[in-house]
């Protein structure tokens, strides 16, 4: 009875015949593997999504700003042109965004403000071309801010105002003859960005934008004394410009 119970016993504590199911810790491991995957496959679906939206956002803001800077260019470069046709040569600079009025077409003598009585006539068809332009399928509500630049020479002006003050009145004169004495004055007044904004303003650089440097001649710092025309666009144009850097930037 003895040796059959140990028989027993010891058949009891046989190992289990191999079988072909792999380890447990070997499915575990494939599991692992298998998710990773599908993580790995899902974060590069959303990164094509992500990169196909930032291609789309970039190139609708750069549309919007190539659009902007066609019409500003287009405009500058139709004023300078009909212009021209009158004998009035204007260039333009800064990236189409200045029409400078050259000191052939406009000059202040030194340390004034007062625009020469032979130089009035060119100055009036210098607003009258800028305003049909502006006019044209109303160009002007794409534009924020038209300034009238005034600037000096670098020797120092003589009144209390300095340079700075005369720069500023040269501008003011230029922008009081066009909307005081001109038949289009009071339209132009009237004229508003698409903020109803008034469009346009004037300011003054003194010497501190000087063309000719040095100015140590008369005829070089003549070349200074000058008004230029500066053109701003919508602020949309600065939104999605922001909007572009914003994409490219680290989070």
């Amino acid at each position: 009875m003895k040796s059959k119970v140990k028989l027993m016993l010891k058949n009891n504590h046989r190992l289990a015949p191999p079988t072909d199911e792999p380890p447990s810790y070997w499915m575990s491991f494939s599991d692992i593997m298998a998710g990773l995957l599908v993580i790995f496959i899902l974060a590069s679906i959303n990164f094509v999504i992500e990169l196909s939206e930032t291609q789309k956002k970039v190139s609708h803001a750069m549309s919007r700003l190539n659009s902007l800077n066609q019409i500003r260019g287009n405009l500058l470069y139709e004023m300078k042109g009909s212009l021209q046709e009158q004998g009035i040569f204007l260039r333009v600079e800064d990236n189409n965004s200045v029409l400078r009025i050259p000191e052939s077409q406009l000059y202040f003598n030194s340390m004034s403000h007062e625009i020469p009585a032979n130089q009035r006539a060119g100055v009036g068809k210098i607003g009258h071309a800028l305003y049909n332009a502006l006019l044209k399928d109303q160009r002007y509500l794409q534009i924020d801010t038209i300034f009238i630049e005034g600037h000096t020479d670098s020797r120092p002006a003589s009144s209390l105002m300095g340079n700075w003050g005369l720069s500023v009145y040269r501008a003011i004169s230029v922008w009081e003859y066009w909307s005081e004495e001109l038949s289009i004055g009071e339209n132009l007044k009237k004229l508003k960005n698409s903020l109803g904004k008034p469009m346009f303003s004037v300011s003054g650089y003194a010497s501190t934008r000087r063309i000719v440097i040095p100015d140590d001649s008369e005829e070089k710092r003549r070349k200074n004394r000058r008004i230029d025309i500066r053109f701003t666009m919508k602020k949309t144009a600065t939104v999605d410009y922001d909007n572009i850097k914003n994409i490219f930037q680290p989070k």
